[in-house]
């Protein structure tokens, strides 16, 4: 028996090889199919099924690609009415695969699809449940995304299917099962989730809030659905994705990976009216870059913040990247429905420079330089992290312009006006002042290291949120 968890880091996601006897399934593929087919041919085995737990709301899986490339047929549990030939299966159905059983447990409430499969041993022991959104390490799936595709939905309804699900269906399994989920720390489909990828369930009846034995459903509701962020927006059009399916992976790769001397981008440019994407580093970004360009960096959190940051996943997109990752960049985009890459620039932007074409850069100063510029005059600085990691701890009188509102928080800037913006560490504020820039804000100034280095460098008055009287 081999179950291997398949994590990707920078969506928080983990998809699922399980084989047995020559046999093997996959569980909530990324849309990059070749690395499990690769696996299984590796260890002499066919890939039987490919079982996807609901539909995805943050990234684009790859079961259709998987399917056609090796047989397999797709199985989503009782609810799905995907636009392509699946098995719908019922619940407490059970498939084979080698010596193994996995077997179909309904648990709608994330969305009313949602479904975990529950792996058997050969002797028909439970031994892993494979728990899809529905139960993660520490937290449970959100509640509030089905009703973007189904307005009757609300969050309060699928809370309580939820809970239900949760109660009748998981909490009942043996404590010794393993509990895989399909994300950890980091994705939005939850609020509370562990950085651990994987547990026992017996752990979690103890250490998970939304598993204490003595909740009610009235407080499982209320706990589950309060302090939800807002999902990022494209969270319903890859839901669209993987209902009604996609172009392959290959055509997709084909397109992009398309190199354009300069003059060539700058036409494609200026004809298809394309973003320009530039994912090298931030600071290597600020050094110079291609004018009009967005800086979104292909090593940090780069598929959620390109999903929250680009509103239309048509978009066409064009890419300046570092040398030799220009296929990665073009897959990951992919996985968040991202499509649309029309060529790259050849060369990089070393290329472009060597051209003599026109060039841009950000200004990026440390935090000493800041803490100078603050003692000599008074200085306006832009916190773009998250509301929750202003209220955590800030510098004083400082603003919180977040990121992931970023059109909410562009409406307090003055284009006439210097600003210094800072995030955690340097990476969404360099996001933030390029996408700024590229509508005319060129008066923002970027603080290397973010608050990390302010803090550090103890020369700034920190202050946490004060609860105000009235709400005492």
């Amino acid at each position: 028996m081999k179950v291997e968890q398949i994590y990707t880091g920078c969506l928080a996601q983990g998809a699922y090889y399980i084989e047995s006897n020559g046999e093997a399934a996959i569980i909530d593929p990324l849309r990059e199919v070749a690395p499990y087919i690769q696996k299984a041919q590796r260890n002499n085995a066919v890939i039987k099924y490919v079982f996807e737990t609901h539909f995805h709301a943050d990234f684009v899986s790859g079961h259709l690609d998987l399917s056609k490339k090796t047989g397999a047929p797709i199985v989503y549990g009782p609810n799905a009415h995907p636009a392509f030939e699946t098995i719908i299966a019922t619940d407490g159905q059970e498939f084979k695969i080698g010596d193994l059983t996995l077997k179909v447990l309904h648990t709608p409430g994330h969305t009313m699809e949602s479904t975990c499969y529950l792996l058997l041993d050969p002797s028909g022991k439970p031994h892993a449940l494979f728990s899809g959104d529905t139960l993660f390490i520490g937290d449970v799936g959100r509640p509030d995304l089905a009703q973007k595709v189904a307005s009757d939905l609300t969050q309060e309804k699928l809370a309580g299917y939820l809970f239900d699900s949760l109660r009748n269906k998981i909490m009942t399994l043996p404590d010794e099962v393993i509990v895989y989920p399909a994300h950890g720390a980091g994705s939005a489909c939850g609020k509370n989730m562990s950085k651990e990828t994987t547990d026992t369930l017996g752990n979690q009846k103890k250490t998970n809030y939304a598993l204490r034995a003595n909740m009610t459903k009235e407080e499982f509701i209320k706990e589950v659905t309060e302090g939800l962020a807002a999902p990022p927006a494209y969270f319903p059009l890859n839901v669209m994705l993987n209902i009604q399916g996609y172009e392959s992976i290959d055509t997709v790769l084909t397109r992009g990976q398309q190199a354009l001397s300069p003059d060539a981008f700058e036409t494609a440019a200026t004809e298809t009216g394309a973003l320009i994407l530039d994912t090298r580093a931030p600071q290597t970004f600020a050094s110079g870059f291609v004018p009009n360009s967005i800086n979104i960096g292909i090593d940090g959190q780069f598929a959620p913040w390109v999903g929250a940051m680009i509103p239309d996943i048509k978009q066409e997109i064009l890419l300046v990247c570092d040398e030799g990752r220009e296929e990665e960049v073009i897959t990951r985009l992919a996985r968040v429905g991202y499509d649309y890459t029309i060529g790259y620039l050849k060369g990089g932007f070393a290329a472009w420079k060597a051209s003599g074409k026109e060039i841009d850069q950000i200004v990026s100063i440390d935090a000493d330089q800041l803490a100078q510029l603050q003692k000599e005059n008074a200085v306006s600085i832009l916190d773009v992290r998250k509301k929750t990691e202003y209220l955590s701890e800030h510098i004083q009188n400082v603003e919180n312009a977040p990121l992931d509102v970023i059109n909410d928080s562009m409406a307090k800037i003055d284009k006439n006006k210097t600003y210094y913006v800072h995030c955690a560490g340097g990476y969404r504020s360099m996001i933030f002042t390029s996408i700024l820039r590229a509508r005319g804000y060129d008066k923002l100034i970027d603080v290397k290291g973010g608050f990390k280095a302010i803090k550090d460098s103890g020369k700034f008055i920190l202050t946490d949120y004060v609860c105000p009287s009235t709400l005492l």
